[in-house]
């Protein structure tokens, strides 16, 4: 597993016809068992879990103890890379590396890092954006998290009329990012939720506006006080809170993804968040084969993924596929535990 994973939040300009026409987001990189690679020789580069931005697909590449010999052990140097192959079209983007302190509240901030900003056009031969260099002391700080802000820009021509309007440009909608910024810092939360030895601030508006079920629970007849503490037992209330403020769910490792998205599911159905449901249903319909259907099935079930239902029923209306299933024994509980069509 790579030592940081992230979210992707992603904003779209509207058709316009202002210059340049400008598709931006940003990328939050979380630091998870980084002293597994701190020892990382000079010189070689790891990279993060790939995202999408602007309808095209990238990574940062990190070398724990920078690339070039003199940035050894004091240096960790970060690339934004386009993963895409032999691209047709450059692609124009601006990109700002950031970090900043959860626990300091603290605002994104890139004044501590060495190449911060920068323009770069990424095509097949040149996919890299030049290094950032964050200093490990810095890095190695408690709640740090990093940022890459990306901003995509296409330049079209279209006359007089479109040549006047490329001076103001509109930025895409950031509201996710904010929203997101508003979780991490805790400011105005007014409940806190208790999931084992972990506690989470939250806002019980965001939370009511995006849930019926949070809705019912804190302003219903059995809203909390202000200052009390809900105990909960749900192991993916995290990646929950970070979809209801931004919409978005996070890339999970290959070995991972199918139990993560199953636990999810169940939250999603649990609170009453139709979107993440959804979502979290399509991901899992690339998890079915053989060894997994009979679960799957089971999931979609009691928990109202028509879609996934249908997809599961989809690979086993094959004979070779209901053949392979059947003969190691996964539909047996299933046939007696779910209800017929």
């Amino acid at each position: 597993m790579p030592a940081f994973t992230g979210v992707s939040f992603v904003g779209d300009a509207p058709a316009s016809a202002a210059i340049p026409v400008a598709v931006s987001g940003c990328h939050l990189l979380v630091a998870n068992g980084y002293s597994r690679i701190k020892d990382t020789p000079n010189g070689k580069c790891l990279r993060s879990q790939g995202f999408k931005i602007g309808g095209h697909r990238w990574f940062i590449e990190y070398c724990p103890n920078g690339y070039e010999p003199e940035n050894a052990s004091d240096y960790m140097t970060f690339y934004l890379v386009l993963d895409e192959g032999s691209t047709v079209e450059p692609v124009h983007a601006h990109y700002v590396f950031s970090f900043f302190g959860q626990a300091e509240r603290q605002e994104p901030s890139s004044s501590l890092l060495i190449g911060a900003r920068g323009a770069h056009k990424f095509f097949c031969n040149d996919a890299i954006s030049y290094g950032c260099c964050m200093r490990r002391q810095d890095l190695e700080k408690p709640s740090q998290e990093r940022r890459c802000d990306i901003a995509i820009v296409k330049d079209f021509k279209l006359g007089d009329a479109g040549a006047a309007m490329r001076f103001v440009v509109v930025p895409p909608a950031d509201i996710q990012n904010h929203l997101y910024n508003l979780l991490l810092s805790q400011e105005g939360a007014d409940v806190t939720f208790q999931v084992g030895d972990e506690k989470f601030a939250a806002h019980r508006c965001v939370l009511a506006a995006r849930s019926a079920v949070f809705k019912a629970e804190l302003f219903g007849p059995m809203k909390e006080g202000t200052t009390d503490t809900v105990a909960i037992d749900d192991s993916p209330f995290r990646l929950l809170l970070v979809f209801i403020y931004c919409d978005s769910i996070p890339e999970f490792e290959e070995e991972e993804e199918e139990f993560m998205l199953q636990h999810l599911l169940v939250a999603a159905d649990k609170y009453d968040v139709p979107r993440l449901r959804l979502m979290c249903g399509q991901k899992l319909c690339r998890c079915i084969n053989a060894d997994t259907v009979p679960t799957i099935l089971e999931l979609a079930e009691q928990h109202h993924c028509q879609g996934l239902k249908d997809a599961c029923l989809d690979f086993l209306s094959s004979p070779a596929n209901l053949q392979e299933v059947t003969a190691a024994g996964g539909l047996d509980n299933l046939t007696s535990s779910s209800p017929s069509d």
